[in-house]
């Protein structure tokens, strides 16, 4: 039997609605936390999930 985890909220560090499972791979999953409402961009690969940060957009200076 395969090992599942709960994946946590890396904003508020509550439970999501989502479980990987031991070999789940994710890349550029848009993780919803129901309780702070944040969306996060995570990976995950053998239960090591990773929060991707992405570079704000900058303005275009003339």
């Amino acid at each position: 039997m395969k090992k599942t985890e709960w994946i946590y909220c890396p904003v508020c560090n509550s439970k999501t609605r989502d479980r990987i499972r031991q070999d789940t791979v994710l890349r550029n999953y848009p993780l919803y936390c129901p309780k702070c409402k944040h969306e996060t961009l995570i990976e995950a690969k053998d239960l090591n999930i990773t929060v991707i940060i992405e570079p704000d957009a900058q303005t275009q200076s003339q």
